[in-house]
């Protein structure tokens, strides 16, 4: 495993961590895929206050069961979303003593103050409400070391909140089929912070993509090892998280981070220029990060999106459909196709990217229905 360091905190944190967002629905298998990360050297585990696992369990509560035994080895991530109005520092003071009781720790190692935090939410809501001063009481406490953010606001408002100098890290998205954030990166970087990356390969999107991207660059397996690999060859990049389900995903996911040769200059150039000239990610594209979700209909929304993109991006039409027809009455999530929809609008109201949802999920119907 390669060890990076993470900004100027001092801190060598392995080049993958464990993003704990999507565990698998047996709790038991996933603490065994989480401790399988730990052996073979993962020593950075992500999760929230409001994740949970397939099964319904606090995904905190699975993460702390997981650490036993390995505490003093891992470093523990997690994030408080306790800070938009109505809320106040009484409110997000209690949602950090409850991530301290459901991972059962004194203690937390990376704590993202602020989870999916705009500009607008920390200049209206975190520092003229007190919750500033409660994150300074509880920093001072001990209750946790270093200060984050995470943030899918526009590259040019995660730059205001880099310039306030507060944080000690950030974590954004980033990945094969999303490079806005690069300057964002390097700006961070350069004020001595810490850079995680989610979402590094397209929110599993690039892990049902063909063999056409990997096929650009020399001994390259999958495509999913080249999404990963180009995402750490970015010199400003400290570690990125991945959610694994299954223990050979963290296998191959821990083999490829334990690479020591970065993808060169040349191949990187490569690599973007097959996605330039192939992709054509319209107005659908979705990061498939799930805060659409659950939709009041049951409709798979984040299912049915990637179902498009490997259509309209990839030109994977058959695969797309195959894919799209898991929706349905039969889906084992309960999970169903756009033409569910009752155009509620309670998704678009969610969506970080401001995507027409409404509109996106009648085309999608209509291009992949029977």
């Amino acid at each position: 495993m390669q060890y990076r360091d993470y900004g100027k905190t001092g801190e060598k944190l392995s080049a993958l961590g464990f993003g704990a967002m999507r565990l698998p629905e047996d709790d038991d298998y996933g603490i065994e895929c989480i401790r399988r990360s730990f052996e073979l050297g993962v020593n950075y585990i992500d999760t929230a206050s409001g994740y949970d696992t397939g099964s319904g369990a606090s995904s905190e509560v699975v993460v702390g069961r997981a650490l036993k035994g390995w505490r003093d080895r891992v470093k523990i991530s997690t994030k408080n979303p306790k800070y938009r109005a109505p809320d106040g520092p009484d409110e997000w003071w209690a949602n950090l003593e409850q991530s301290l009781e459901r991972l059962d720790t004194d203690h937390i190692d990376f704590y993202k103050v602020c989870h999916f935090l705009s500009w607008s939410d920390f200049e209206e809501n975190v520092v003229p409400k007190g919750i500033w001063k409660a994150i300074e009481k509880a920093r001072d406490q001990k209750l946790f070391t270093y200060t984050l953010f995470s943030s899918h606001d526009t590259p040019e408002n995660i730059k205001r909140l880099i310039e306030t100098e507060l944080f000690d890290g950030m974590l954004v998205q980033y990945n094969l089929l999303d490079r806005k954030n690069e300057d964002v990166m390097e700006l961070a970087a350069s004020k001595g912070m810490g850079v995680e990356i989610m979402g590094p390969i397209g929110g599993g999107r690039l892990g049902c993509a063909s063999q056409n991207l990997a096929s650009v660059v020399p001994n390259v397996a999958s495509t999913p090892e080249l999404a990963l690999r180009f995402v750490l060859s970015n010199p400003n990049v400290s570690l990125a998280l991945s959610g694994m389900h299954s223990v050979q995903m963290v296998e191959e996911n821990c083999a490829t981070a334990s690479r020591e040769e970065p993808l060169s200059d040349q191949e990187r150039e490569q690599v973007v220029a097959a996605l330039d000239e192939n992709r054509r990610l319209s107005e659908l594209y979705c990061t498939g990060c799930n805060y659409c979700m659950p939709c009041p209909q049951s409709v798979g929304i984040p299912q049915a999106f990637s179902a498009m993109n490997m259509h309209r991006v990839w030109g994977l039409t058959e695969l797309a459909r195959e894919h799209y027809a898991r929706l349905g009455p039969d889906n084992r999530e309960g999970l169903l196709q756009a033409d569910a929809c009752i155009e509620c609008g309670i998704c678009e109201d969610k969506c970080p990217q401001n995507i027409p949802i409404i509109e996106q999920l009648r085309e999608t119907h209509e291009t992949l229905g029977e």
